[in-house]
């Protein structure tokens, strides 16, 4: 009580916050007079003033008033919008390193000019992040009209550029792309051999648009690349006998997480039948050493005691295929990771296709954690403002609109079958488009669209449905959903990014309408005429009460919701939102059991009949409050795990940045061969031991095996009274030194010290990759531990670290080896490997597909025709010609395939193989 009495009296500490910025905003319109008595010369020259001032002691702080003032005049010029006060404060916000949360409408894609700017004049380059390559595409090339103008060069990453065309884009002063461009560069670079090779620079600041999307829904899953693996389908297949000889006794199964454990019986009977196959390493099955077993017996159970065929799966033309739980649908081309569809293949007896291994992945919460600096701009991200701070140390602030909000956002109806309120939707849609109201609907899945899709063709109700897959197509389909009468069913995710102007999209429609008609008079009437019938249309749906935004469910997080009430109400125009709500809704079904609530609503309410409440909305968001912290506490735990990783990756990429650059590797390889040399003395012959208890036969054996050498150590015994290990040490590792010396006399240095990266690269390359296999691995079985009382996360540090230690040193061990053995008669230095081919794969946490947009393959993808700026040829259907050897780099690896077969042009005519897939 008190503290809402103090809000009132002194506002909430946001308007606070947002109240200390004005200062600033006036002191930036005190430079305008200025900026619009210079002419266009004079203006874009601002640009190397400020960057003189820089050079000579000044801040970007400094600079910010006039600075923004600059860009200001520059968009009133070259795009005919002048920044409103809020945005400045939007600007400010941004470029101290926060996130500005902005209602739909409010200009976020102008307001990043302002920071964007402003921190581009460093010249150590700004990342402008979107989420997909459309937005991407089209903020770069508006938004670059006012930054050329001001001498600013600007770049975009879009999928399947050439890596000569990204190392320009990432040298330019800003650069546009989406989320998993920029972190799949990031790794590209991290696994190639040169420096000259790589595209990104050093980081510097980034602004990521929609950043609760970006920083919060897509951080669910990583990003990865991903290679073929060695053979295993021997393994899978002993594996596969041993589940099967399990009675129901032997394992529990949770159904809700699709997950299996053995009770203390089953994991003696495994243990036996693994020991009789030959699998098991010692006693039992938990040892370390296991590790990999454990893993492939849990996939095993999973597969035979938790996926049914012809329900998750069916088997055609003897290949495995996924079942979409949502759609019913046939998923060709996707397969289930970490083995679990080849234990399934194992399970049907049908061919064993080998499983991709993990070369590089990254969370986006620790990709973007590199940057110095880091913003982000969305229109919700107030309810996720703790995760924000914790996880990225990113305050967010809430930037007042431009003109008063009209929308009016009322109760939520419960009904209380399914059935009762789909057609209570369908009659309100049709009753509000029939006076010409515009009417927006929010589905949770594409299986609940294409149902409300079916009862409003029995309303005879037009309507367009659109999902987030297709974004150019999506974008055009949303940006006329505020047309008179216009109904839209879109997933919750869909058309983030574009505006929904009521009475219809000028620039769109001209687009659309006008494609093929020349510039000239005739074309000017013609945009006239479009730009008249809009303003009327509008004026109809302002009096219809503008749009209504009708969502079918409440989603489990308030940020979602939130984000679909926010498309009504744009700057300051009328509009209405409205949830409608069923016991059978998923919220409601799965987190709400069977409560009082529930019980009162069955056994109270007719069939048919609504009812609302703010009792009933404040349980619902109550609800939700529940839901949101149960899966911050997911993502928490997965960057706890990666953070593990995380500073791993950074010490092989630090160590891999260190070889590229060094212009000698001689001290290093000295150094680990010392250090080899080192662990095999100190193995066979013990600190504090006698000559006669040391293993001096295993010893001679593993310096042969190892370093190319034969060590007289009997000898050396026999000649010299008390010799110590140290003694015994010093001498092989000079006799190894003269081995290596000998070898290399001939060669160049130049030449020698390129052998030397090129086998310290692909060894530390090598057994990294085993290393990130070996973690998925123990990832999988670690939560074990709790059983005997172990916090499994202090678990799984300390395995970590330790099969860290012993990754580097059987790397140090390996690179030794290799340079001892190796017979050196070339005429010039070798040129390093190319990149291995591989896959890049991120999975989208609400469709389950993977949105990576990439080509398949490191070395094997390139794009033959040089795009210009902003441009992606996408041609149409028609021409594409029939020739399939004219597709190839005409065609995104991700569309459906020219030949019509309905997969993904990457799985057929587009295989890296060249081999089409029959059917």
């Amino acid at each position: 009580m008190f503290g809402g009495l103090a809000k009132s009296l002194f506002g909430s500490s946001n308007d606070r916050y947002v109240k200390s910025l004005n200062p600033i905003v006036t002191r930036i319109a005190g430079h305008e007079a200025a900026m619009q008595a210079m002419s266009d010369d004079e203006l874009a020259q601002q640009t190397v003033r400020f960057r003189e001032r820089l050079a000579n002691g000044e801040t970007l702080d400094d600079l910010l008033p006039e600075a923004f003032a600059t860009v200001r005049e520059a968009a009133v010029r070259k795009l005919g919008m002048r920044h409103f006060d809020v945005q400045m404060v939007g600007g400010i916000v941004l470029h101290r390193g926060e996130i500005a949360e902005m209602r739909t409408g409010e200009g976020k894609t102008l307001v990043a000019t302002l920071a964007t700017y402003l921190n581009a004049l460093a010249g150590k380059g700004v990342h402008v992040v979107t989420v997909n390559d459309y937005l991407a595409r089209r903020d770069a090339e508006w938004m670059a009209q006012v930054y050329r103008f001001l001498g600013m060069s600007v770049g975009v990453i879009v999928p399947n550029l050439t890596d000569h065309q990204r190392r320009e884009a990432y040298g330019s002063d800003i650069t546009y792309g989406t989320n998993n461009e920029f972190g799949f560069d990031y790794l590209r670079d991290n696994m190639k051999y040169d420096r000259a090779s790589m595209t990104q620079r050093p980081f510097n600041f980034a602004i990521v648009d929609e950043v609760d999307s970006i920083l919060i829904d897509e951080a669910r899953t990583p990003l990865i690349i991903s290679g073929p693996t060695d053979d295993k389908s021997e393994l899978y297949m002993q594996v596969d006998a041993v589940v099967k000889l399990f009675a129901e006794e032997d394992y529990e199964k949770d159904e809700k997480q699709k997950s299996i454990i053995l009770t203390e019986d089953g994991t003696e009977k495994a243990e036996r039948a693994l020991e009789a196959a030959g699998l098991l390493i010692g006693a039992n099955l938990y040892d370390f050493e296991n590790t990999q077993v454990v893993h492939h017996l849990n996939q095993a159970l999973r597969a035979n005691m938790m996926f049914k065929r012809d329900t998750d799966y069916i088997v055609k033309d003897g290949k495995v295929v996924i079942i979409d739980e949502f759609t019913g649908r046939m998923m060709d081309g996707r397969r289930w990771s970490d083995g679990l569809h080849q234990a399934v293949e194992a399970k049907e007896g049908v061919t064993i296709e080998p499983e991709n291994q993990t070369l590089a992945s990254i969370t986006f919460q620790n990709y973007f954690r590199m940057y110095p600096k880091l913003s982000g701009m969305t229109g919700t991200a107030a309810t996720e403002a703790a995760e924000f701070h914790q996880i990225y140390k990113m305050n967010v602030v809430s930037i007042p609109t431009n003109v008063e909000v009209r929308r009016v956002d009322e109760e939520d109806e419960f009904y209380k079958t399914m059935q009762d309120k789909f057609i209570a939707i369908a009659r309100s849609i049709k009753e509000h488009a029939e006076k010409g109201q515009p009417v927006l609907v929010g589905t949770v899945s594409i299986e609940k669209s294409e149902l409300l899709a079916e009862y409003l063709e029995k309303e005879g109700v037009p309507h367009k449905v659109l999902n987030a897959r297709y974004h150019e197509m999506e974008a055009h389909i949303v940006s006329q959903a505020g047309r008179a009468g216009a109904v839209t069913i879109a997933t919750n995710m869909a058309g983030r990014g574009t505006d929904i102007k009521l009475g219809g999209n000028l620039e769109f429609r001209v687009g659309d309408e006008l494609a093929e008609m020349p510039d000239g008079a005739e074309r000017d009437a013609a945009i006239e005429r479009i730009r008249v019938e809009i303003e009327e249309e509008k004026a109809r749906v302002l009096a219809a009460g503008g749009l209504f935004v009708l969502g079918t469910e409440r989603h489990e997080s308030r940020r979602i919701d939130n984000q679909l009430r926010g498309r009504s109400g744009r700057q300051g125009d009328p509009g209405l939102s409205r949830f409608y709500l069923s016991l059978d809704d998923d919220l409601l079904r799965i987190f709400g059991p069977d409560t009082m609530f529930s019980k009162m609503m069955r056994s109270n309410i007719a069939d048919g009949e609504a009812i609302g409440s703010k009792w009933l909305s404040k349980a619902i968001e109550t609800a939700q409050k529940k839901v949101e912290a149960r899966n911050y506490d997911v993502r928490k735990q997965v960057v706890e795990y990666d953070d593990v990783m995380n500073d791993q990756r950074k010490v092989i990429y630090e160590q891999r940045a260190d070889i590229m650059d060094a212009e000698t590797v001689g001290d290093v390889v000295i150094d680990m061969r010392g250090e080899t040399v080192n662990g095999l003395v100190g193995e066979a012959c013990p600190v504090g031991t006698y000559p006669e208890q040391w293993d001096i036969a295993g010893l001679k054996a593993r310096s042969v095996e190892i370093l190319n050498v034969d060590p007289p150590v009997d000898a050396w015994i026999a000649e010299q009274d008390g010799i110590e290990p140290e003694d015994v040490e010093n001498r092989i590792r000079e006799m190894a030194d003269a081995e290596v010396e000998a070898k290399v006399a001939d060669l160049e240095p130049s030449m020698w010290t390129s052998i030397e990266k090129s086998i310290l690269l692909q060894n530390l390359d090598h057994h990294w990759k085993e290393h990130l296999a070996m973690l998925d691995a123990l990832r999988q079985v670690i939560h074990l531990r709790a059983y005997a009382q172990k916090t499994p996360i202090n678990e799984y540090k300390q395995e970590a670290f330790a099969l860290f230690e012993r990754m580097l040193a059987v790397i140090r061990e390996d690179v030794t080896k290799t340079i001892a053995h190796a017979t050196f008669r070339l005429p010039e230095a070798p040129s390093l490997p190319d990149l291995p081919d591989f896959l890049t794969t991120h999975f989208d946490p609400f469709t389950g597909e993977d949105n990576s947009d990439d080509f398949d393959g490191g070395s094997a993808g390139t794009v033959p025709q040089q795009m210009p700026p902003f441009q992606i040829p996408q041609p149409a259907q028609a021409d594409l010609g029939d020739n399939p050897e004219h597709w190839e780099g005409r065609v995104n690896r991700n569309s459906p395939c020219p030949c019509g077969s309905g997969r993904k042009y990457k799985h057929c005519h587009g295989a890296l193989t060249g081999a089409v897939p029959e059917g």
